[in-house]
């Protein structure tokens, strides 16, 4: 693999970490509000410089029950 390539391959996956590391966060702000975290689905994301991205994570101990987490690159608060 050329240094191009790799290069090229590691500017593709870049913009991946931030959303996981995003969704470990929001995890945790749903463990924090008493909710068990199961399935998690992006609701809304935005890109660009004030990017943003909103998770709907269903809370396991209660059927139908699930909580919107909204993050900010690194930074996670409750919406719901």
């Amino acid at each position: 693999m050329s240094s191009r390539t790799a290069a090229l391959a590691f500017a593709l996956l870049l913009p991946l970490v931030p959303a996981q590391a995003a969704e470990a966060e929001a995890k945790e702000v749903a463990r924090s509000s008493n909710c068990k975290p199961g399935k998690v689905e992006v609701v809304r994301r935005v890109t660009g410089s004030n990017g943003e991205t909103i998770y709907k994570i269903a809370c396991t101990e209660q059927k139908d029950s699930f909580v919107l987490v909204r993050c900010y690159q690194r930074t996670c608060l409750l919406a719901r």
